[in-house]
C-alpha cells in the first residue's frame, strides 16, 4: 500500500497524546528524531497490520486531549500505526464525536431526540445557544439520544484536556447546562443509577436486584451479594454444560433480534479456527434505550462476571467491551471494575485459580448508531469505518479479526448469571414458553415515573404503563424505539413478548416503551425519526443512503400540504419504505420506515 503523508506536523500536545497510548516511536519512520532512530527501519507486514485496531483509541486520545483532530495529529497517528492517512481520515469523519475542523476545547452536546424533544429540548437548545454564543469558548452541538431518557431533557459537557472532563446535566435547565459547560468540575454530581430504577430494592427482582443495593465500586460487596457464584458454577459444569444450561433456559438475545443465545455460543465453540473472541455490545444508541447504561453504572461486576462465563463457554481468552462514547460514568465504573477484577484474580492468567485465562479490553464508541450492528461494531474495533458487512459468513464463523466471535449485549449477558445460579428449569419457568426469563424495559416520555423496569415476559403493556404512572390524554406509545412501531393507547393488552408483539403487528425491539400525550406534535416526532435515520445511515448501500433522505423530504412536504398532494407523498413513502426494507444491507435501513408506517396506519397521523 502507498502511504502519502502531508507536511503538517503534530503539536507537542498531540504527539504526547498519541505517545501516551502507543509508547515512544521506535524509528524515524514512526516520527522519532533521526538522531534517536534509523530512518531505514520501519515496522511493517503483520506487525503493522496487528496495530490497525489501535486507530480508534488513538483518535480518542487526540480528541480527548485537544478537542479536535488536526491534519498533523492524524498524520502522526498514521505513521505510528502504518495506516494510510486517507483511510484514517475516513474513519475520523465517520463518528459524530470527532471533528477534523478546529472547535472549542469545551463542547456541550444537547439531545434533541424523542424523549428530550417531548420534554422541551427545543426551548433548552434555544436558551443555551443564546447564553453560549460566539466568544463563550464553548461549542454547542445538537445531536441524537444521549441515553438519559429517564431524565430528559439531557445535556453532556465534554472539556478536552489531560484528563478530559465531563459533566452531565439531566434533567437540564438552561442554567444547569451552562454551568456544566462552563465549570464541569463544579457541576452537581450525577445522581445514583438507582434513581433510574423505580423498583430498586424491591423483592423479586432478578437482573436489577443489586442496583442501588451494592456499592458499584466494591468487588467485596458484589461477592457478598451473590457475586461470582455463577462463575464458580460454570467451572463445575464445564464449557459444554454451561452452553447446555443456557440453551435449556431458552435465553434469546435482548438487543432486538431475539436469536437463541445457546445456539450462538454452541456454533462459536464448535469452530476449529482459533482464537475465539467475546464481544459485549454496550453501544446502545437506540433512542429511548438506557438499560445497559444503568446495569454498567449500578452493577458493573455482573457484566465482568457474565463476560467471563461466556468466554469460558466458547473457548475465548480475550473479550472486548464496546462501550458507547456518550457514557462517561459507565466508562469510569467499568474501567474500575475490570482493574479490580484483575487485581483480585477474577481476570487474568488464572481466573479464580482454575487455570483459565481471560481478560477484557474496553473500546469506546464515538457516536455512531450503526455500530450497534454487530459486524459494523467489529469493523469499528478493527480500525475501519463502522459499516456493516455482508453475511454470510456469520460472526460465529468469521467475526472480529476474522475469527469466530460471540457478540451479545449487556442485558443478554447478565441473564446468564441467574440461569447458572438457579438452574435452567427455574429460569425457563419465568415468562412464557417462547419468551423466557425476566425482561428490562426502558420507559420514558409522558409518564410520572420513567426509568428501567424489570418484568417477566408476558406482562402486558398496560401493566407496565400502570407501574410507570402513565398520564391522561395518552396519544400514542412507541415500542422498540425509532426502529420500532407505534401502537394506540387502547392497545394496552398487548403482551410484552417477542411473539406477542409480532402478532399485534409491532415489535418489542430492545425494550423501549415511550409514551406520548396529546401535547406532543406527532408529525414533528415522525420528522425527527426520519432525521435520525438520515443522519445515522452509514451510506454504504443505496436503498438506505437514498431512501432515508427521500423519506425525510417527503415528511417535510407532508407537513405543509394536505389532500391529494399529501396522499401522493404517503404513497411515495410506502414505495421507498418497501425498497429500504427489502434491499438494505442491515437492520438500520430495513427498519427506518417502521415507525412512520405504523403512525400512518395505526394512528392516522396525517388524517
Amino acid at each position: 500500500m502507498d502511504l502519502h503523508f502531508g507536511d503538517s506536523k503534530p503539536s507537542d500536545e498531540e504527539r504526547a497524546a498519541v505517545d501516551a497510548l502507543l509508547g515512544p516511536p521506535q524509528s524515524s519512520w514512526e516520527g522519532a528524531d533521526r538522531s534517536d532512530a534509523d530512518l531505514r527501519w520501519a515496522r511493517g507486514g503483520r506487525a503493522a497490520r496487528d496495530r490497525r485496531d489501535l486507530l480508534l483509541p488513538g483518535l480518542h486520545a487526540v480528541n480527548d486531549r485537544i478537542g479536535w483532530i488536526s491534519e498533523g495529529a492524524l498524520d502522526y497517528l498514521c505513521r505510528r500505526l502504518t495506516v494510510p492517512p486517507a483511510e484514517a481520515y475516513g474513519v475520523a469523519t465517520f463518528y459524530s464525536m470527532f471533528t477534523v475542523k478546529p472547535r472549542p476545547a469545551t463542547v456541550l452536546h444537547l439531545c434533541t431526540d424523542l424523549a428530550c424533544a417531548s420534554a422541551g429540548a427545543a426551548d433548552l437548545c434555544a436558551g443555551v445557544e443564546v447564553r453560549l454564543g460566539p466568544g463563550s469558548g464553548v461549542g454547542v452541538e445538537r445531536g441524537p439520544c444521549l441515553g438519559l431518557c429517564e431524565r430528559a431533557p439531557a445535556a453532556l459537557a465534554v472539556r478536552a484536556g489531560d484528563p478530559v472532563r465531563t459533566a452531565v446535566s439531566a434533567p437540564a435547565t438552561v442554567e444547569a447546562a451552562v454551568l456544566a459547560a462552563s465549570a464541569p468540575d463544579s457541576a452537581p454530581e450525577e445522581p445514583s443509577a438507582a434513581l433510574a430504577v423505580p423498583q430498586a430494592g424491591q423483592d423479586g427482582l432478578v437482573l436489577l436486584r443489586r442496583v442501588g443495593v451494592v456499592d458499584p465500586a466494591s468487588p467485596d460487596d458484589y461477592r457478598a451479594h451473590g457475586g461470582y457464584a455463577a462463575l464458580r458454577r460454570a467451572f463445575e459444569l464445564g464449557p459444554a454444560g454451561v452452553i447446555r444450561e443456557v440453551t435449556d433456559a431458552g435465553l434469546v438475545g435482548r438487543g432486538g433480534a431475539a436469536f437463541p443465545t445457546g445456539r450462538k455460543w454452541q456454533a462459536t465453540a464448535s469452530q476449529p479456527d482459533h482464537p475465539h473472541y467475546v464481544v459485549c455490545n454496550a453501544d446502545e444508541s437506540e433512542p429511548g434505550t438506557f438499560k445497559d447504561r444503568v446495569i454498567m453504572e449500578g452493577d458493573p461486576y455482573a457484566l465482568v462476571e457474565s463476560m467471563t462465563i461466556a468466554a469460558y463457554a466458547v473457548g475465548a481468552h480475550q473479550g472486548y467491551l464496546y462501550l458507547r462514547g456518550e457514557y462517561p460514568r459507565a466508562l469510569e465504573r467499568m474501567s474500575h471494575a475490570i482493574e479490580q477484577a484483575r487485581a483480585r484474580g477474577l481476570l487474568g492468567d488464572d481466573v479464580l485459580g482454575q487455570g483459565y485465562a481471560f481478560d477484557i479490553e474496553i473500546r469506546r464508541g464515538a457516536g455512531a448508531y450503526i455500530c450497534g450492528e454487530e459486524t459494523a461494531l467489529f469493523n469499528s474495533i478493527e480500525g475501519y469505518r463502522g459499516e456493516p458487512r455482508s453475511k454470510p459468513p456469520f460472526p460465529v464463523e468469521k467475526g472480529l479479526f476474522g475469527r469466530p466471535t460471540v457478540e451479545n449485549n449487556v442485558e443478554t449477558l447478565v441473564n446468564v448469571l441467574p440461569i447458572l445460579t438457579t438452574g435452567a428449569p427455574a429460569y425457563a419457568a419465568i415468562g412464557t414458553g417462547k419468551s423466557t426469563g425476566p425482561k428490562l424495559f426502558c420507559v420514558s416520555g409522558s409518564v410520572d415515573r420513567p426509568g428501567v423496569y424489570e418484568l417477566p415476559f408476558g406482562a402486558t403493556l398496560g401493566e407496565l404503563l400502570e407501574l410507570a404512572g402513565v398520564r391522561t390524554r395518552l396519544r400514542a406509545v412507541l415500542l422498540g424505539g425509532a426502529a420500532g412501531g407505534f401502537v394506540r393507547p387502547d392497545e394496552r393488552d398487548i403482551p410484552l413478548t417477542f411473539e406477542g408483539t409480532r402478532q399485534a403487528g409491532t415489535t418489542l425491539g430492545s425494550g423501549v416503551v415511550m409514551a406520548f400525550d396529546d401535547t406532543v406534535p406527532l408529525p414533528r416526532l415522525l420528522l425527527r425519526i426520519a432525521e435520525f435515520f438520515r443522519d445515522e445511515s452509514c451510506g454504504q448501500c443505496v436503498p438506505c443512503r437514498v431512501g432515508t433522505v427521500r423519506q425525510e423530504e417527503a415528511l417535510h412536504r407532508i407537513v405543509a400540504r394536505t389532500g391529494a398532494a399529501a396522499a401522493d407523498d404517503i404513497a411515495l413513502l410506502r414505495e421507498v419504505g418497501r425498497a429500504m426494507r427489502d434491499a438494505s444491507i442491515c437492520g438500520l435501513g430495513q427498519s427506518a420506515w417502521n415507525a412512520v408506517e405504523s403512525a400512518v396506519d395505526r394512528l392516522g397521523a396525517y388524517e
